[in-house]
């Protein structure tokens, strides 16, 4: 039997969400310090809000459908042109792990990518100790590319990560808006 996906809202970063956003940035600092550095102060956060407005970078914040702040979105470095392409980043809030929402708000975003904002690929960088993360981009039907060592500086520390990534072609939807699954 399939698990049913919770649903999420995606709303772009407004001012609004600074207190919930820095609240769940703290709940969450054990949980995020190895895997990545979400804005964690009101001056990070607004600049997290104006880099938000460029045409090179979209960022969605995920609630529940009863309205509780869960996780955000971003797909950054957009480059247009013959690449139409970004780089997906992404981390839900403590205690919504494990719950389907990040399966359910990226889809979404996915979606949203390929469609409204035109672009043809995506690629998200994984550390390779993060299997949560790993597994999710599977589920949603990115394949692995490749390996690049100390590929980005986390909690002080260059880190190797994994290449994952998708196309448009790749992408597609099943049932009521599920991502589609090797089962499907």
């Amino acid at each position: 039997m399939k698990r049913s996906l919770p649903r999420v809202c995606l709303e772009p970063v407004a001012l609004r969400h600074q207190e919930s956003f820095l609240d769940g940035v703290r709940r969450s600092r054990n949980a995020h310090r190895r895997w990545c550095a979400p804005p964690s102060t009101e001056a990070r956060f607004r600049a997290f809000m104006k880099a938000s407005r460029r045409d090179s970078q979209q960022s969605f914040l995920l609630f529940s459908k009863s309205d509780d702040l869960v996780g955000a979105v971003t797909i950054s470095a957009i480059v247009r042109g013959l690449f139409q392409s970004g780089y997906l980043g992404y981390y839900l809030f403590t205690p919504y792990e494990g719950q389907g929402y990040m399966t359910s708000g990226l889809a979404s975003v996915i979606g949203q990518a390929f469609g409204k904002l035109g672009l043809h690929r995506l690629e998200a960088n994984i550390q390779p100790g993060n299997a949560a993360s790993i597994a999710l981009v599977r589920r949603l039907g990115f394949r692995r590319e490749g390996y690049s060592t100390k590929y980005l500086k986390i909690g002080g520390r260059w880190r190797d990560h994994e290449r994952w990534a998708i196309t448009k072609e790749d992408w597609s939807l099943c049932g009521k808006g599920e991502p589609k699954c090797e089962k499907c």
